[in-house]
């Protein structure tokens, strides 16, 4: 099956409140969600972490953007890092190998590398256009990085009507913020995601 992760933008929720969508999240049977709030202080952070723990049920995996330590201490099952963060081998020495740990990749040698140091999974892209995501690489790129054998999930301007064409590609998933910003939105991706197959 085609799986899904929902990177979490509280921008676009009113009063920066991310329970309504969490809630819609584990309502629609989300597999994974990326907490990505790189404005927040320490605590804050600590504590939107916190809630999501207690909101999502704990089948879903609940990362954290590039804090593995407010992962360890909120309660999260792994961390989400950049493509040039600290190395996937010395966090996955510290943290064993029950943690999970996924990169941002961008390139092929990218996804090698996350590969070799012991990632669990990476995330490709843009595969094509999406806001402040730079030039797209296309589905041709994104295949050559499935190829490499880590768990995939294809990233920036990703549609339902899409999804076959990353599953064809050869990619794990898809991630994304604006595909699962509404509860109903986010509903129909889950049922659009039981219906291709990897």
């Amino acid at each position: 099956m085609l799986r899904l992760l929902a990177i979490s933008n509280r921008r676009d929720h009113p009063r920066g409140d991310l329970r309504g969508w969490l809630m819609g999240c584990a309502l629609a049977g989300i597999e994974a969600v990326q907490i990505r709030e790189k404005d927040l202080d320490d605590r804050s952070l600590w504590e939107v972490v916190r809630s999501a723990r207690t909101l999502l049920p704990r089948t879903t995996r609940l990362l954290v953007n590039g804090r593995a330590d407010v992962a360890v201490a909120a309660g999260a099952d792994g961390v989400h890092l950049p493509a040039d963060g600290v190395p996937v081998a010395a966090l996955r020495r510290r943290f064993g190998d029950r943690f999970v740990i996924g990169v941002s990749t961008h390139r092929a040698e990218e996804v090698e590398r996350a590969r070799d140091e012991g990632a669990d999974y990476a995330t490709f892209g843009p595969v094509w256009p999406a806001p402040g995501k730079g030039p797209p690489v296309g589905l041709e790129a994104l295949a050559r990085a499935a190829a490499c054998g880590l768990p995939l999930y294809a990233l920036g301007g990703v549609t339902i009507a899409r999804f076959a064409d990353v599953a064809g590609a050869g990619a794990s998933g898809v991630a994304a913020i604006r595909l699962f910003e509404r509860p109903t939105e986010t509903a129909a991706a889950v049922a659009a995601a039981r219906g291709v197959i990897c």
